[in-house]
C-alpha cells in the first residue's frame, strides 16, 4: 500500500509514509495504478519528486525515516553530497566513506528513498552499472538511463 503514486517519465514513483517520515520511494512499472496523496507529507513528497522531473536541480526537502545500517546511512549520506551533473564510480565512493566498491554498490542498490538520496549518480568503472539490487538491462537498469539522461550526465 502506497500513501501516493505518482506518473513518471520512465513509468510511476510510490511514496510510502511512516508516522512524519518518508519511509520509501519505489520505482513502479507504467501499469500501476495512481494513488492520490493521502497526507500532507505524502502530497509534499509527490510535489518534490514531480520538481525534479520537471527540473533536475531541484533539492529535497523531506523527514526520512531511520532506516538501514550505520554503514548503508554513512553511504547514502555521502550520496547525497553528490551534485547534480556529478558522477562518481562506486569506487570513487568506496574510497570516501572507508570501504570497498562491492559493499558501495551494496548499499546504493538498498537505497529506501532513490532520486531523493540521488543513488543514479554512482556508477560502475566500466558503464552504467546496475541498479536497484537488478543487474542487466530492464526497467530499472532503463531507469537509471532516464535519470543520467535527465541530469545531463555520461553513461546514459
Amino acid at each position: 500500500m502506497f500513501n501516493a503514486v505518482i506518473d513518471a517519465p520512465f513509468g510511476k514513483v510510490g511514496i510510502r509514509l511512516e508516522g512524519e517520515a518518508v519511509r520509501e520511494i519505489v520505482y513502479l512499472p507504467e501499469s500501476t495504478r495512481n494513488v492520490e496523496p493521502d497526507a500532507p507529507l505524502a502530497r509534499l513528497a509527490a510535489e518534490q519528486i514531480e520538481r525534479y522531473f520537471e527540473r533536475a536541480s531541484t533539492t529535497f526537502e523531506l523527514p526520512l525515516a531511520d532506516v538501514g545500517t550505520a554503514f548503508q546511512r554513512r553511504v547514502w549520506q555521502a550520496i547525497n553530497e553528490i551534485p547534480p551533473g556529478v558522477v562518481l564510480t562506486y569506487g570513487q565512493l568506496a574510497k570516501q566513506v572507508g570501504s570497498v566498491p562491492r559493499a558501495v554498490g551494496q548499499a546504493c542498490g538498498s537505497n529506501f528513498f532513490p532520486i531523493v538520496i540521488p543513488c543514479h549518480r554512482v556508477v560502475s568503472t566500466s558503464g552504467i552499472g546496475g541498479f536497484a539490487h537488478h543487474g542487466g538491462d530492464g526497467f530499472f537498469r532503463n531507469v537509471k538511463r532516464w535519470l543520467l539522461a535527465h541530469e545531463r550526465l555520461p553513461y546514459a
